[in-house]
């Protein structure tokens, strides 16, 4: 498979991630932290906007399931319960502390690099800091 092959469905589901995300105002943690606020200024924002991921996702998984093959690759990566373990678990609780805490997830993080880089350093730093912590304890240098 040529690299542009490869490289052309992640850049442009990337992209269209991105702009999603900042079309929804979702690149904003004060929006996403008002979310999480129901006792205080809540936003709804984020329920629509995973609502709509729900609607696509559903859709995406019908057409899935008619299909022979993915149309980029040879089979399809489906998860099962096996891959549900301590690790997994962990990582989605360290995920979700750090999401309240600053109100924002790595998706809005990279694509407010290009609105507000200054502010959203901070968090890309850790970001990749912890993404360099986890491949050196896993030995992928």
């Amino acid at each position: 498979m040529s690299l542009a092959r490869r490289l052309l469905p992640p850049v442009l589901s990337g992209t269209l991630f991105g702009a999603g995300l900042t079309l929804s105002g979702m690149t904003d943690p004060a929006r996403v932290r008002g979310f999480l606020d129901p006792f205080g200024a809540w936003d709804p924002t984020l329920a629509f906007v995973m609502a709509g991921a729900v609607a696509v996702m559903g859709i995406a998984w019908r057409l899935r399931a008619r299909m022979a093959a993915p149309w980029f690759d040879g089979t399809f990566s489906l998860p099962d319960r096996r891959d549900l373990d301590p690790r997994l678990i962990a990582g989605a609780a360290l995920f979700g502390i750090g999401w309240g805490i600053s109100g924002l997830c790595p998706g809005p993080a990279i694509a407010s690099l290009a609105l507000s880089p200054v502010n959203v350093l901070p968090f890309v730093g850790a970001l990749l800091g912890g993404i360099a912590v986890h491949r050196l304890s896993q030995g992928k240098a």
